[in-house]
Parts: structure tokens; sequence; C-alpha cells
């Protein structure tokens, strides 16, 4: 028993760290982000005040910054994917371990549908009953 709780207090601590090193990448990558978007925005301003094209170069700051949300959305469409992929994996193989019984249901079907035609092409025939003959109301 003592091993066992020994066992899964290392498996939770090892977990703990790998969250706390995603965590950490995730928020490493987060502000690499914001400082490309901050540094590329300082060049624009630095290049408005030098540029004869000042028009064009007002817009850029703008438009980069208007892609910030859409950055960040990609970023959390990123950070579910491998869930997604996880999720697609277990139902792909649930799938395949399905298999056999879509075999079996295909060939019970297959069987059916040649018995159909069977009796379609091939009508079974049975001997005619003899009448019965049936009592006349006067006989009683």
């Amino acid at each position: 028993m003592a091993s066992s709780s020994k066992s899964g207090g290392i498996h939770k601590r090892v977990s703990n760290i790998s969250n706390t090193r995603d965590g950490t990448a995730k928020a490493t990558v987060a502000e690499h982000i914001s400082q490309a978007i901050q540094s590329t925005s300082n060049l624009l301003h630095l290049m408005q005040q030098s540029s004869p094209s000042q028009a064009y170069l007002v817009k850029l700051p703008k438009n980069l910054l208007s892609k910030t949300s859409t950055i960040k959305n990609t970023a959390q469409v990123l950070e579910q994917l491998p869930q997604v992929i996880s999720s697609l994996d277990a139902h792909t193989e649930d799938g395949l371990h399905s298999v056999p019984h879509l075999k079996t249901v295909v060939q019970l079907l297959s069987n059916m549908e040649s018995s159909q035609l069977n009796s379609v092409f091939h009508p079974t025939k049975y001997p005619e009953m003899p009448e019965v003959a049936q009592p006349h109301p006067h006989d009683s």
C-alpha cells in the first residue's frame, strides 16, 4: 500500500511538473508574440517618421493591431489541438474495434438479401392442402 501511494504521488508530481512546463511554454510563446508585435509596431513608427510613403505606413500598425484577436484565437485553437487529436484517435481506435462486428452485420444482411432473392426466383411450392368438408348446418 505504501509503495502504491508513493507511486501515485510520483505520478502526480510528474503530471504537475508537466502541466507547469506546458503553462510556462505557453506563457513564453505568448510573451514572444507580444514582443514581436510591439517590436514591429515600434519599427513601423520609426519608418513612418522617415518614409515618404507615410500614408501607407500609417495604416500598418492599425492593421497589425487589428489582427491581435485573430492571433489570440489561433493560439487558443492550437492549445486545443492536442485534445482534439487525442479524442479523434480514441474514436478511430473504437471504430477499429467495431470492424469485426460490422463484418458480422454485413454478412447477416448479405445472407438475408440472398434468402429474399432466392424466394423471389425460386418460390417454395407447398403441397396443396386437401379441402376439409364443411359440415352442413342441417346435419347438426
